[in-house]
């Protein structure tokens, strides 16, 4: 089984700081409405908890130039 690294951090009520092995990211929003992940990876994730067990997701990553 492999060993895995992620701790969250809230720095401001709308504000999370994840910090994982490869990379860190910043998340804002999340009670009511979409919430927006920005990696140091380069993905971008906006996500959305909808009624009962849905939920919405849409990632990108950054192309290559």
């Amino acid at each position: 089984m492999p060993l895995t690294f992620r701790k969250s951090f809230r720095i401001l009520p709308w504000l999370r700081l994840n910090i994982n092995k490869g990379s860190m990211s910043f998340t804002t929003g999340g009670k009511r409405g979409p919430r927006y992940t920005r990696s140091t990876s380069g993905r971008r994730t906006t996500s959305m908890d909808l009624p009962g067990p849905f939920g919405w997701r849409k990632t990108r990553t950054k192309k290559d130039d």
